[in-house]
């Protein structure tokens, strides 16, 4: 047992540490990109094992730096630790510090981060073998990290924000990777352009931010909060929120997320699970104070998240490429996280970002295992029966399926949804009384969706006969096991991570919600609408709508396929508009894009072109003409005219020197 001043003296070694957590992974790209850069001018050659070797190293560094820092900090919760790095901007009385602050909650994002993006770099280290740009990939690949790791441990809504655009610039890298395919390179391009949209909100929220309060730094906020009206905190919330939805892909801008499945399927198990996603999830937590302030936002969030997460879902139920139903997916669960956080339930929106993190990444890497074993391919309908032939990623899979659908009561993703779910039925709401029990509802009804989509995609991946092509089944072979074996280490947390969330109501110890208490008891709204003891049979309602979601799309896909052509022959004007996403996406072309178009030729055609371009060099033209012509009447070729300039200049001259 420490002392207590022996322990001062550990918290004072440790907190001087928090440099190396962002630093290791910068580091490991700076290093790759420079063996990158000479590789490719032939000025040394590089082993791909060195580029993986720097790049994993990195990675599992920060985690060792960041395991060690937050066994330390788990005695002292309550007391955060902060590291002034160096003055970033001074000018004047404005002063922005770079500080790094862990805390209840950034201590536990950075655990999940590092951990995660550790197995995500191991994993790519197998699937990513043979690529011409392999340094460069693990290049970005740790710039990401690095950019997370900024965002969560700021203690600077500044220093936040270059945390923000450093994941959204290294996203547009990494998901238009192979950026030789147009289709690619369209991807990351959509994603960085409707990322940009959102940043306005955030830009906007940080002008109004200063100007009342005159400091970003979120300790400071929180200490002259009073500074903030209702109307100023809906305003400056409002703003935040709409950058939020274009990070964390929620309505309206989530449209980007689905076609970032462009990049390589790492790439995707790391924006969709640890990292770019969570992020608009983690700021409105981390802003908690304000949003309480601004309960009509608070109300708004949560709407928006079980909408997005309906949507997302129904979308997802006919997707036949395995990477885009994951995708969709992952917009639901992450409409999920913003139910939570929405109903001021902070603790449980960070519990599902947690579990969503480990089943979602195991799923993501599942899938480009099953990808890699057949070569490329990616349409499910060309697929089935690999249970037998890619045994270990199977299993994996069907770790991550059990976790997402919560068929099984222990599971992390059970826990995690059941706690929104009850959150949202029993926090009041002042403004539409009877929200609560619709948000609730929905919720259920999108569990059951999720548990039919997932179903259904296990059925058609790993059950029944192979569908596909023959030349492709005769060389079907199971992963190496640099990508199978992260894979199941991340099915079988899936399935355990839950319990540091499970709640006292059936005999759980919720160390999460205990943990991050210090940082959002002052914001968590408690309700007395229904006993805490009823906790458990809303498990149990929630556990059946799950299990009747799974049985269904068994008893649909396995049992009487038949059911299935005849719904799509019922229903086929609602088949047509899921086929089509609900014209999301031609709508926004349609009108923003032609819009945007539209204005952009007019500025360049006739504002620059005509304007600024011709009507300048005309200006230009005659001016340089009359000019000429005023020299040319000085010019008059007669020595006796030159003469008298030069006396006239040497008498000026004279005066000035006399006087």
């Amino acid at each position: 047992m420490l002392k207590l001043e022996n322990f001062q003296d550990v918290i004072y070694i440790h907190s001087d540490w928090l440099w190396l957590i962002v630093a290791l992974p910068l580091l490991g790209a700076v290093i790759n990109g420079l063996l990158t850069l000479l590789a490719a001018r032939k000025v040394l050659t590089v082993k791909p094992w060195v580029y993986a070797a720097v790049a994993c190293g990195a990675a599992i560094a920060s985690f060792i730096v960041s395991w060690e820092m937050f066994l330390h900090f788990k005695q002292t919760p309550d007391s955060p630790w902060v590291q002034e790095l160096f003055n970033w901007i001074e000018s004047g009385s404005f002063h922005v510090s770079f500080n790094l602050e862990l805390n209840s909650l950034s201590g536990v994002m950075v655990i999940f981060i590092t951990f995660l993006s550790s197995i995500i770099h191991l994993y790519s280290a197998g699937y990513m073998k043979g690529d011409k740009g392999f340094g460069r990939y693990f290049a970005y690949l740790n710039l990401f990290l690095f950019s997370m790791l900024v965002l969560v441990l700021a203690q600077d809504l500044l220093v936040l924000f270059l945390g923000w655009e450093g994941v959204g610039f290294c996203s547009y890298l990494l998901i238009g990777f192979w950026f030789e395919d147009g289709v690619n390179a369209e991807a990351g391009k959509k994603a960085i352009i409707l990322n940009r949209i959102g940043d306005a909100g955030f830009i906007a929220a940080l002008l109004m931010v200063f100007a009342l309060a005159g400091t970003f730094n979120f300790n400071d906020l929180l200490s002259h909060k009073q500074v903030f009206t209702e109307a100023t905190a809906t305003i400056i919330c409002l703003c935040f929120l709409f950058a939020a939805t274009g990070k964390s892909a929620q309505i309206p801008l989530y449209v980007w997320l689905p076609d970032a499945m462009a990049g390589p399927t790492p790439v995707s198990a790391l924006i969709h699970a640890a990292t770019m996603v969570t992020a608009g999830v983690y700021l409105i937590a981390r802003l908690h104070f304000l949003y309480v302030l601004a309960p009509w936002v608070s109300t708004l969030i949560a709407v928006i998240g079980v909408l997005t997460a309906l949507f997302a879902a129904t979308i997802a139920l006919v997707q036949n490429d395995i990477k885009k139903v994951l995708a969709y997916s992952t917009i639901s669960q992450l409409g999920y996280m913003f139910l939570g956080v929405g109903v001021t339930s902070y603790e449980a929106g960070i519990f599902h970002l947690i579990t969503h993190g480990f089943f979602k990444a195991c799923l993501f890497l599942a899938a480009g295992s099953v990808i890699h074993s057949l070569s490329g391919e990616q349409d499910i309908r060309k697929m089935g029966g690999l249970l037998k032939h890619i045994p270990v990623t199977s299993l994996a899979f069907l770790m991550g399926w059990i976790a997402i659908t919560g068929i099984l009561p222990t599971c992390g993703g059970f826990f995690s949804k059941d706690e929104i779910l009850w959150k949202a039925l029993t926090t009041p709401n002042s403004i539409f009384p009877i929200l609560p029990q619709i948000l609730y509802f929905v919720g259920l009804m999108t569990s059951f969706l999720t548990s039919f989509y997932m179903t259904r995609l296990v059925i058609l991946v790993f059950f029944g006969n192979y569908r596909g092509d023959h030349e492709v089944y005769e060389h079907l072979h199971e992963s190496p096991r640099i990508m199978t074996w992260p894979v199941l280490l991340l099915g079988l947390l899936s399935l355990g991570i839950g319990w540091i969330g499970v709640p006292v109501a059936i005999g759980g110890a919720d160390e999460l919600g205990r943990f991050l208490d210090p940082l959002f008891h002052l914001s968590t709204l408690e309700s007395d609408a229904l006993p805490r003891s009823l906790e458990p049979m809303l498990m149990l309602v929630s556990f059946a709508v799950a299990f009747l979601g799974v049985t269904v799309a068994w008893y649909v896909y396995s049992f009487k396929p038949s059911v299935s052509k005849n719904l799509t022959l019922m229903f086929a004007g609602v088949k047509k508009l899921l086929d089509g996403k609900y014209f999301i996406d031609e709508f926004y072309n349609d009108t923003v894009v032609r819009l945007a178009r539209a204005v952009a030729r007019w500025v360049s055609g006739w504002v620059i072109e005509t304007l600024l371009v011709n009507r300048l060099v005309e200006w230009a033209v005659k001016g340089i003409s009359k000019a000429a012509q005023a020299a040319k009447q000085v010019q008059v070729g007669f020595v006796r005219v030159y003469l008298a300039y030069v006396a006239a200049g040497a008498a000026l001259l004279i005066y000035l020197l006399l006087h």
